[in-house]
């Protein structure tokens, strides 16, 4: 019998440790995880301002990343969409594959259509994902127009544990974006609190919960 595959996931709030734990129950049970969470990554994305991410927490991911490689892990997941590009910056310091929890979602996003809406709740996220949605749409060699709304009460609303509020928010967004986009992401992991209310939309809507965490089933 084959040994379960490891994987550790890198989170820089303990937000995503419980937002995540529905999709590994879903995709993969058999599959040993380990966490690591370091809240001080993203307390201090926060305080460095919009479009700036110190180099410390770079360096933190890539030290993380090969202790979670010492410990037996398989594969890494980097859980924050706000520093993705630490996923990057690691790969040649680590011998096992590193996803960011974001990439398969705007792999997709970019297929379905070069008009693209980006949710986000959190000011800090925003560069990044559109840098990262950026990337992948010149991979595919393909325009696009990115369309994004910030709604950063609702990120409040979800670290209090208000999860209908936050989800009405969104919601209220997802309705009046739809009527000029192709299709839509998600920015943040805490917002796949929404995806079970998102079955009707008038345009596809991703979040990086079910896109990425049926891609690691397949990968594991």
């Amino acid at each position: 019998m084959n040994e379960p595959k490891t994987l550790g996931i890198i989170h820089a709030i303990n937000l995503t440790i419980r937002a995540i734990e529905p999709f590994i129950e879903q995709y993969i049970p058999e599959v040993s995880v380990m966490h690591l969470c370091d809240d001080t990554i993203q307390r201090d994305n926060i305080r460095a301002g919009v479009g700036v991410i110190p180099k410390r927490n770079y360096f933190k991911f890539a030290q993380y990343a090969h202790n979670l490689e010492e410990a037996g892990a398989d594969m890494i997941l980097l859980a924050c969409s706000t520093f993705n590009y630490a996923a990057e910056l690691a790969r040649p310091m680590i011998d096992i594959p590193i996803m960011q929890i974001d990439r398969t979602m705007m792999e997709l996003a970019v297929r379905q259509g070069s008009r693209i809406g980006m949710l986000a709740t959190l000011a800090t996220t925003v560069p990044s994902s559109e840098r990262l949605l950026r990337i992948v749409a010149a991979e595919q060699k393909k325009p696009v127009e990115i369309t994004t709304v910030l709604r950063e009460e609702a990120f409040k609303a979800i670290q209090k544990g208000d999860a209908a509020t936050h989800n009405a928010m969104l919601l209220e967004e997802i309705d009046k974006l739809s009527g000029k986009v192709d299709v839509i992401v998600m920015a943040q992991l805490s917002m796949s609190a929404l995806a079970p209310q998102l079955n009707n939309t008038r345009v596809p809507v991703y979040n990086s919960g079910s896109t990425c965490f049926a891609r690691l089933r397949e990968l594991l």
